[in-house]
Order: structure tokens, then C-alpha cells, then sequence
């Protein structure tokens, strides 16, 4: 059981509606018993980090989480704003994140962009394969994904770098780590290559 983690934030249906179309019927739930029972699990996130951080924290679901990730080793996938939940912490905010993986979110830099790219980082971008992950097999080629961020994780460890892409400059834009995965862009929203992104965490995972 795939189970779309309810903590009052994030495109849960649409993230459920594309599952469907690779034939997984996940749950959408906010139970803690729904949860300790999932065999996946997928932790969106829309809007500023300590919004969606202390709304996490409200839900009374960390403790839940951190066994079920960290004990239980359960594969679970970060996105967007979920993904930068997976670090430290963020230049966003003041609130730690859930710190399974080692970095910490930052702004992209306004100098560091050439003249006219503005902040936020919306649109589609390719993405650069940094190792190998069951999360991309058989991936179409070139593949391309539709972000919109203003903030990208800096990963302490390289070997946790799972994609890149650039923006002005080359950033981390996904992140993997044993059982724990992140993308920065948003998959349901990401046509073929997000779909065959989904249907590789249902079924290799």
C-alpha cells in the first residue's frame, strides 16, 4: 500500500491521480495506523518550508515517520517542498526539517543568474543523471521535468546527489539516500517522465 502522507499541505490529489494512471491506487490519509502500514510512502509539499514544517509538526505524525523510515527502512519519496522537508533545514525559515538526509535548502542566488532569469525557477528543465537509482530505469531520454522553486537543497554528502539541473547555474534537484528519496520538480506534473518516475517508485521499491 502506497500511502500519500495528509498533513494539510500539497497537491495530494493530483499527485494520486497520476499513480492511477500507472495503475497504483494510493491512499491519501492523515492516520497514523494508515501510515504504519504503508509499504511506500510519498511526502508532498507546496509553499514556504516553515508553513509546511510546522504543519508536519502539528500533524503529530514525525515520531510515526521516523520509525517508519529510518527503523522500518519504508521507501518514501520527497517532493517539491517534501524534498526539502527531507534535510535539515532551509534558508526559508527558522524550523528544522526532518534531517533523514544531511543538508540544508538555500535561495538561489540572485547574482550568481544571468541578466533576465528571474526568481523563481519555474518551467521545464532538463535533468542530469548523477547515479545510477532504480527511480529513473529505463527513463525516456532527455529527460525533463516542470519545477517552480525559489530554493534547492546543498547536499553535505555528493553521493546523495541523485539529479541535477541547471538554472543560471547547476543545482542538486533530487536526492537519494538508501530508502529515502526526493525530487525537487513536481512529477504529477511532469507528464511521461513523471509518470514513469511514479511507476518506477511503485514498482522497484
Amino acid at each position: 500500500m502506497l500511502v500519500i502522507i495528509d498533513y494539510g499541505v500539497g497537491n495530494l490529489s493530483s499527485i494520486r491521480n497520476m499513480l492511477k494512471k500507472v495503475d497504483c491506487d494510493a491512499v491519501i490519509s492523515s492516520d497514523g495506523e494508515v501510515i504504519e502500514g504503508a509499504d511506500k510512502l510519498i511526502l508532498p509539499g507546496v509553499g514556504a518550508f516553515d508553513a509546511c514544517a510546522e504543519k508536519l509538526r502539528a500533524s503529530g505524525l514525525i515520531n510515526i515517520l521516523n520509525k517508519k523510515v529510518l527503523e522500518d527502512k519504508t521507501p518514501v519519496l520527497g517532493v517539491c517542498v517534501g524534498m526539502q522537508l527531507l534535510t535539515e533545514g532551509s534558508e526559508e525559515g527558522v524550523l528544522p526539517g526532518l534531517g533523514w538526509i544531511k543538508g540544508r535548502v538555500v535561495r538561489f542566488k540572485q547574482q550568481q543568474l544571468p541578466e533576465g532569469l528571474k526568481i523563481p525557477h519555474m518551467g521545464w528543465t532538463d535533468v542530469v543523471l548523477n547515479k545510477a537509482s532504480r527511480l529513473f530505469q529505463d527513463m525516456y531520454e532527455e529527460p525533463r521535468f516542470y519545477f517552480v522553486h525559489s530554493y534547492h537543497p546543498v547536499l553535505t554528502n555528493p553521493e546523495d546527489a541523485l539529479v541535477s539541473a541547471t538554472y543560471g547555474y547547476t543545482f542538486e534537484a533530487g536526492m537519494e539516500h538508501e530508502n529515502i528519496m526526493g525530487v525537487q520538480f513536481h512529477p504529477e506534473k511532469s507528464h511521461k517522465f513523471g509518470m514513469k518516475l511514479l511507476a518506477n517508485f511503485v514498482k522497484n521499491y
